[in-house]
């Protein structure tokens, strides 16, 4: 497989005439102008070649139009024999949004077009199995539920299968979810007797010819990527800081921060009485009577967000306008959000995590607010872009609040992070339109002990060399050696997930069965075993434990009471209380580029005034500055905070940072280190002798400059499970791929080799 930059021939109006009639009259319809540079270059590669395709351009530039016009154009004057087109998203309300424009757009064609997931009821998907035609919209759960169940009917199904559209790409690469979907396309492509060509889409792509090489793999076809004009920024950006519950002055060197109520330069159009968190009145009145989205970067972030805002709203008398949407609601409340947005008869909030990133259509947004800062560049530029459509610039007001502090608090406490991340974010995109590159996971353990379960459960019994050579060459095995295959397979023998028959066969064993007849195998990304909570006859939602009867909880922005607890099947009866409450779910942020550190450094460094920073989030970055600058924090990475307490800032990414932070724990002793502490990946604290931070220093450059063995890293007894599966993969391959995924070294040897010179390392790269 070759990766390709298209360089696009063809006119709209050339293009435009490829087009069968109803897609022209279509684009009449809609009153479209012209067509977008991306959909007049997808188009010619789709007619005029049989490449794969990479659709990677900016939110609502018609991706998705861009994909199917001339496919829906082929479809309509050569009708496939069965299912035509499947079409692939990693959300359930991305595939409802989609069916229903697909829909709207096919009504007269006699082209059918299905949606199959988890919420669809069974007469839909019986029709598709009555007479295979058309588009078929499906989550891989689903698509792997169709492997197993009727892996002799795929070839009935999909025989005639031309394409696979893949959506948000950028949100499976990294993802064993992402890596089943390219077995599913390898799988039907075995059974089918042919490859049909691959489409990805995406908004936001770092390196674009990284993900071509993951869409097309096992296939040896070219992947194009056309490259669109590069467009100029039109956004309108700004950031407010807040402290909280004080009225104190904090005086830090030459500076001093308000730590009041005031509300900077953009003041609430009301003159309301400002309460103890100021923070949560400015995003009020942010949203106040605009079609809105409050991203949190956490579910109990978004649910705690959403009560305030509902109690501000009862607290002046306006009507409850705020709505709510994350993964552990209810179907029937996530759609009530994503209709209710889009109704032009009333503007509405919709307080939201990762869930409504996406690519759904959510109507005429007038602006984004984000509490706090986005983890990457890529998840800011997806959420800046549900607004700003039809013409209108994105918007974005990001707020941030910190709890008040003492001039007693130790250095690391004294820097916002969190505003300094967004800050380096933004700067990072406009200074050289950077985004993060895709990372491909390449010892997916976990992924290989479900499609192996898959594979025999579809198929039936194989020997252990059909086995191996049907899983390992599998596009996303390429790098598993048939040794770590075979390690993998006698572990699942010996737990009884595989069975040995008295042929020399495999087949699924009494455990396997278990774990394949529950409909949680199809998905490969961690289930909880939630209880369902019900009010009456609604369902609100999940949560993760049981409270006693009598207790409280928050959930979809509410606080309800539980009345009655039916453990056997799950389920919590509760009543509606009002009110406000916290409540907390597992989960991790992700991982952080290194770049967006190094970007940090210079913020603190520089002496650059955002245009976008209003007056308080200035005053707050100035502080900060002061205190960088005085403590000499960039001057050299390790800082003594008094005493035996140093301070490591080595403005590393999250991989590069974990592996330093695992180096210095293993040579703790070595230094009389210790009451190791770290916050993400900004700074690790410890005690330590004085004058042996110099010699830790000189340790870590000349170790890293020579190479340090990651493999001495992890303990011989760590078992790192971090994937659904894990817990049934022999803890030797946990490991390997622990070190091989999760540790790098070569970032810390190029800060080793130049002393740690950061002045130099954190530049711009244009």
């Amino acid at each position: 497989m070759s990766e390709d930059r298209y360089e696009g021939r063809a006119s709209g109006a050339e293009v435009f005439e490829l087009f069968s009639p109803f897609i022209q009259e279509f684009i009449y319809s809609r009153g479209w102008e012209r067509l977008h540079e991306m959909q007049i270059a997808a188009a010619e590669i789709i007619f005029r070649t049989d490449h794969n395709l990479l659709l990677t351009s900016s939110t609502a530039s018609g991706k998705t139009e861009a994909a199917f016009f001339p496919i829906l154009s082929q479809f309509y004057d050569d009708p496939p024999a069965s299912v035509g087109a499947i079409y692939i998203a990693p959300l359930k309300s991305l595939i409802n949004d989609q069916f229903e424009r697909i829909n709207e757009l096919l009504k007269e064609t006699g082209i059918p077009v299905y949606h199959w997931h988890g919420d669809v009821a069974g007469s839909h998907k019986t029709k598709l199995l009555k007479n295979p035609s058309g588009i078929l919209q499906i989550t891989p759960e689903s698509l792997e539920a169709m492997l197993i169940n009727r892996q002799n009917d795929i070839p009935r199904i999909f025989g005639d299968l031309r394409y696979v559209v893949i959506d948000e790409i950028h949100t499976l690469t990294n993802t064993d979810r992402g890596n089943q979907v390219i077995c599913q396309i390898e799988r039907i492509s075995r059974l089918i007797g042919h490859r049909p060509r691959r489409i990805g889409l995406s908004a936001t792509l770092g390196d674009p010819s990284l993900a071509a090489r993951w869409l097309s793999g096992g296939d040896d076809r070219p992947c194009d990527i056309p490259k669109a004009t590069p467009q100029p920024i039109r956004w309108r950006l700004g950031i407010e800081h807040f402290f909280i519950e004080s009225t104190e002055t904090l005086h830090i060197g030459t500076h001093e921060i308000r730590k009041g109520p005031s509300l900077g330069d953009l003041t609430p159009d009301e003159d309301e009485t400002i309460s103890a968190d100021p923070g949560y009145e400015y995003i009020y009145d942010c949203a106040k009577d605009r079609r809105t989205i409050i991203f949190s970067n956490s579910r109990e972030e978004t649910e705690y967000v959403c009560a305030t805002m509902r109690q501000i709203a009862e607290r002046r008398g306006d009507p409850d306008n705020f709505l709510i949407h994350h993964g552990n609601l209810s179907a029937s409340i996530r759609e009530e959000a994503e209709t209710l947005i889009k109704s032009e008869e009333q503007k509405r909030t919709v307080c939201a995590t990762v869930t409504m990133e996406l690519g759904i259509d959510i109507g005429r947004l007038e602006r984004v607010i984000h509490n706090g800062s986005p983890n990457s560049v890529s998840s800011f530029l997806q959420r800046l872009g549900r607004s700003g459509r039809r013409g209108n610039p994105p918007e974005m007001m990001l707020v941030f609040r910190e709890e008040q502090q003492a001039p007693d608090l130790p250095l690391p406490q004294l820097i916002p992070w969190d505003l300094l991340r967004a800050i380096a974010i933004i700067q990072l995109y406009i200074e050289e339109r950077f985004i993060e590159p895709p990372l491909v996971k390449r010892m997916p353990y976990s992924l290989a002990f479900q499609q192996t379960l898959s594979i025999l459960a579809s198929g039936g019994e194989r020997t252990p060399t059909e086995l191996a050579d049907r899983v390992l060459s599998l596009p996303p095995f390429a790098e598993m050696s048939r040794e770590d295959y075979r390690t993998l397979l006698i572990s699942m023998i010996k737990q009884d997930f595989i069975e040995l028959t008295e042929e020399g066969g495999l087949i699924v064993g009494l455990k396997g069965e278990r774990l394949t007849s529950s409909y949680k195998f199809y998905a490969v990304f961690k289930d909880s075993e939630d209880f369902t909570v019900r009010c009456e006859s609604d369902e609100i939602g999940t949560i993760a434990q049981a409270p006693p009867v009598g207790d409280r909880f928050a959930l979809a922005g509410r606080v309800w009471e539980v009345e009655e607890i039916d453990i056997p099947r799950k389920l919590i009866y509760v009543k509606y209380v009002g009110g406000k409450m916290e409540i907390s779910w597992p989960g991790e942020f992700g991982e952080i580029h290194t770049r967006i550190l190094e970007r940090m450094y210079r913020v603190l460094l520089e002496d650059t005034v955002y245009p976008y920073l209003k007056a308080n989030a200035r005053e707050r970055l100035a502080a900060a500055r002061a205190v960088a600058r005085e403590t000499g924090m960039l001057k050299r990475p390790i800082v003594s905070l008094g005493g035996l307490t140093w301070c490591f800032f080595p403005w590393l990414g999250t991989r590069s940072f974990r592996t330093l932070r695992r180096y210095i724990a293993k040579n703790a002793p070595k230094y009389k280190l210790s009451a190791l502490e770290f916050e993400g990946c900004y700074f690790m604290k410890f005690r330590m002798e004085s004058g042996v931070g110099e010699k830790l220093f000189a340790d870590i450059c000349a170790d890293f400059t020579r190479g340090v063995d990651t493999e001495e890293l992890v303990g011989p007894n760590e078992t790192p499970a971090f994937d659904k599966y894990d817990e049934y993969v022999p803890s030797e391959l946990l490991r390997r791929a622990y070190i091989k995924e999760r540790l790098r070294t070569d970032e810390i040897a190029e800060r080793a080799k130049n002393g740690w010179n950061m002045e130099e390392i954190s530049r711009p790269r244009i």
